[in-house]
């Protein structure tokens, strides 16, 4: 268990202080922005690989039994939550998480200025179900809370970011995904970063039910599915 709390400490931290904006600009000040994004994706990816394995190594402790219709939420979430990662990564967006910077923000900013951290917790919340044991609660219901809290703080840094052009800026998107659209303030469109999103977001999918999800976890979902 120290183990596993020593990983979930340091990927914590590693999202948490490049969110404070001395440490972040100090950062791409000293490495420049293309260097600062590859090593942090980099170490991130490090991290997020030594929460896995310390989870794993975890005694399993069942809460409760499975069944097959848990499958759903994650079959209909995590694609979800795929394509909202990899579209805000790689969309222009001044507001939240992106690989790009300058420029104005592209068509999945309308949809809601943090897609990295909904489709984050899209991605948790989904495979909570399929997956009642201690280790997997405590893995999963960790980075729920961690994206859900995430809002909150890259809601607070954009505030302060943009300062005075905020009121305009964020006029056209919202936090709560489509509600900008809803309330006629934003049009939903389609452009070239959610294209390739959704065509990464594709084969990865058919990757991982092809076999690739059972190489990484030692579980195929598809059969979970059919129990």
């Amino acid at each position: 268990m120290l183990r596993f709390l020593l990983a979930f400490i340091a990927f914590i931290a590693l999202h948490s202080l490049p969110a404070v904006p001395k440490i972040r600009g100090a950062l791409i000040g000293w490495m420049g922005h293309g260097s600062y994004i590859a090593a942090y994706s980099t170490i991130s990816t490090a991290a997020l690989a030594w929460l896995f394995l310390s989870a794993m190594s975890l005694d399993y402790v069942e809460i409760w039994q499975p069944r097959p219709w848990q499958a759903w939420p994650a079959f209909v979430l995590s694609p979800i939550g795929l394509f909202l990662v990899l579209a805000g990564l790689f969309s222009r967006n001044p507001f939240s998480i992106s690989f790009r910077k300058g420029g104005e923000p592209d068509a999945i900013v309308a949809v809601t200025r943090h897609p990295v951290l909904w489709g984050f917790l899209c991605w948790s919340v989904g495979h909570i179900p399929p997956n009642g044991d201690l280790r997997s609660l405590l893995l999963f219901g960790g980075f729920a809370a961690f994206s859900a809290g995430g809002l909150f703080m890259l809601e607070k840094r954009a505030r302060r970011s943009l300062g005075p052009t905020w009121p305009t800026a964020s006029s056209q998107t919202s936090v709560i995904p489509f509600a900008a659209a809803i309330n006629s303030k934003a049009v939903i469109t389609f452009d070239m970063p959610m294209a390739a999103a959704m065509l990464c977001t594709t084969a990865l999918l058919v990757w991982l039910l092809g076999g690739g999800h059972a190489a990484l976890v030692g579980a195929d979902p598809l059969l979970f599915l059919g129990a």
